[in-house]
């Protein structure tokens, strides 16, 4: 990194590097200790004078709160964004069905868990 710090003449891959480190290191932080990181942050972002930055920077003002809020359980929505992938996929698949009950019990067969075996010829 202190090569590409002095390759860009402006500093601004080096600076955005930084911004994206210390956003990085947000949720594995302490609320109270986050809180005080997320207003470094957001001051360093705003005053980096780099166009992306100062966008995000302005969306996570808006979310401040919500962000903050998911910080402090520790929760993630992941799981909830793998089903929503899933059911993407599913309808994918079922393009052609006839009927939408097909591609709802397509979507359930899919997302219950049940181990679904092709079946295979005994030879």
């Amino acid at each position: 990194m202190e090569t590409l710090r002095d390759t860009d003449p402006r500093g601004q891959l080096y600076r955005s590097w930084q911004l994206k480190e210390l956003l990085r290191t947000l949720p594995h932080q302490p609320v109270g200790q986050a809180e005080t990181e997320l207003k470094r942050w957001i001051f360093r972002a705003s005053h980096s004078r780099i166009p992306e930055a100062v966008e995000l920077c302005r969306k996570i003002r808006r979310r401040r709160d919500d962000i903050l809020g998911t910080i402090g359980p520790g929760y993630s929505n992941a799981r909830l964004e793998a089903f929503n992938n899933k059911i993407k996929v599913t309808i994918r698949m079922a393009y052609g069905f006839r009927h939408v009950d097909n591609l709802i019990a397509m979507i359930k067969l899919r997302c219950s868990g049940l181990p679904t075996h092709l079946p295979t010829p005994i030879l």
